[in-house]
């Protein structure tokens, strides 16, 4: 699909996406985020009895810096994806090209310079920051320089993501986000097969993460395929791009370091053992936030296109977007704290069951209130403001870093789990107040949501204290029943309960199941 075909299909008379479009995007999105987390759950075990937990815990590690290394192109991804969309929202298609060129330049020069930096940084993280075994530290640090190799294909493959987003491909982007995704664990799972050497595991990464770049690259060429005649770069474009990805940068990298950075801080105060114990549970959260991000991902260009001309349907779209976000991962957060401990030994064993049950229930507390905080997040950015997030996550880590650290030292890998979920419950209040005081937005439906998120974390308090297993089902069944009262009369709008009974009688008269 071209350029103009993709702009013709998505914007409305109001420059919003329609409700169908975004409802198949997010669809696809989902899709793209779930196949990995399914690849996650069978690969873990494997690598853990052939890596050791050792190895395993340093793997980890190294998923978080594939992953974090491309917050080194100081917010121009996320700027290129609000700029892309904001002019396909004012019709103004040439200008795309150069926009996307100047990008792609400015980032060629990052990723170059974090390649550096991360080599540079790697005997210290090494030798003096991590409790690394002493036979594992040559082939740790060797792997820190593979990682620092593939900082220039992680961060334009971002951007070329962005520029798919921006005009609503995600097909596209799914298409190539699902093989990635399980290649991310299966990868070094077939690698295990012939090494168990980390720096080998890891290369195997790398390169997956080069293929990446060039798929994404080829499918921007066919999106928008002035790209290979209108090669210019817009001096003007990379101003507006930096003012934007300026604030960005201070959310994409404080906001992910709060995340991750428990793993290191674990590694240093107690061990990287402890570390696979904590990271284990951690890794599958992070993959089932792909579930909002899903949304959100959906969402950023949307709000992005249509803010300005119609505030009263972003300002729906946004509501709709929490309520959304509420509705998927209170069951999932209230399956993995009720039955937490069985699923563990299930799936990892006796020993991990004893050390991680408790951190994977505080931490499915952290995965609902996390999820929900990325819908006000996006609007915030995705209309104009990312100095307000900027801001926001700035005072958050005057008090987690000390927190984080305070608690890990007097309580171990649980304490980790508390101020990480502390730290996104703060994050989620904060949110909502910004939200509401620089849109206006879901006033009309914050009693409803309010009184929701009051019973669901009632609900979520009871589960870790219950002892027997038919107790717990009893427990889940008679929740989720709540729920669906509760959502059905009190969280849904009258407008909303009639779309849901509309599409289901015409299911029903269609025989559809």
């Amino acid at each position: 699909m071209t350029a103009n075909a993709s702009m013709a299909a998505v914007p409305d008379r109001e420059n919003l996406p329609s409700q169908r479009l975004l409802a198949r995007n997010f669809s696809l999105n989902l899709i793209g985020q779930l196949i990995p987390a399914v690849a996650a759950l069978v690969a873990a075990p494997i690598l853990v009895r052939g890596l050791g937990v050792d190895r395993f815990g340093l793997l980890t590690i190294a998923w978080v810096v594939i992953g974090y290394v491309g917050l080194v192109d100081l917010g121009l991804g996320r700027a290129l994806t609000q700029a892309v969309a904001e002019r396909l929202g004012k019709r103004a298609d040439r200008e795309i090209p150069s926009v996307i060129w100047s990008c792609l330049l400015i980032l060629g020069i990052l990723g170059v310079l974090g390649t550096v930096l991360v080599a540079a940084a790697a005997p210290y993280l090494t030798f003096h920051v991590l409790k690394v075994p002493a036979p594992l530290r040559i082939e740790t640090l060797n792997t820190f320089y593979l990682l620092a190799c593939s900082i220039p294909f992680v961060i334009g493959t971002a951007a070329l993501r962005g520029v798919l987003e921006a005009h609503q491909e995600f097909g596209l982007t799914t298409a190539v986000r699902v093989p990635m995704g399980v290649f991310t664990y299966f990868g070094p799972m077939v690698a295990l097969a012939f090494s168990k050497s980390l720096f080998a595991i890891v290369g195997v990464l790398v390169v997956g993460r080069v293929v990446a770049w060039f798929v994404h690259w080829l499918l921007c060429l066919r999106v928008v395929p002035s790209l290979v005649r209108r090669w210019r770069v817009d001096w003007t474009a990379i101003g507006s791009l930096f003012r934007f990805g300026a604030w960005m940068t201070v959310s994409n990298v404080i906001g992910p370091l709060m995340s991750t950075l428990d793993r290191f801080v674990i590694g240093s105060v107690i061990s990287v053992a402890s570390v696979a114990y904590y990271a284990t549970p951690q890794q599958v959260l992070i993959q089932l936030l792909g579930i909002p991000a899903a949304l959100v991902g959906v969402l950023f260009p949307a709000f992005a296109s249509s803010v300005k001309a119609t505030g009263g349907a972003t300002a729906k779209l946004y509501s709709r977007g929490l309520k959304v976000t509420f509705l998927l991962l209170f069951p999932i957060a209230l399956v993995l704290i009720t039955f937490a401990r069985q699923g563990l030994q299930v799936w990892l064993g006796d020993e991990f069951a004893r050390h991680s049950t408790r951190v994977l229930q505080w931490l499915s507390v952290g995965l609902l209130f996390n999820g929900l905080a990325q819908v006000p997040f996006a609007l915030i950015q995705g209309t104009g403001r990312p100095d307000v997030t900027a801001k926001l996550h700035l005072i958050e880590a005057g008090f987690y870093f000390p927190a984080l650290w305070w608690l890990t030292a007097r309580y171990g890998i649980e304490g980790t789990a508390m101020a990480w979920v502390l730290r996104a419950g703060v994050d989620l209040l904060s949110l909502y107040a910004l939200a509401w005081g620089l849109h206006a937005a879901g006033r009309g439906d914050l009693y409803r949501i309010s009184i929701a998120m009051a019973a669901a974390l009632s609900a979520l308090a009871v589960g870790p204290i219950l002892g027997e297993s038919m107790v717990e089902v009893v427990y889940f069944t008679s929740s989720m029943a709540v729920l669906g009262v509760v959502s059905w009369l009190l969280l849904l709008t009258r407008e909303e309960r009639r779309s849901i009974g509309t599409l289901l009688g015409r299911r029903f008269h269609r025989g559809e199941p």
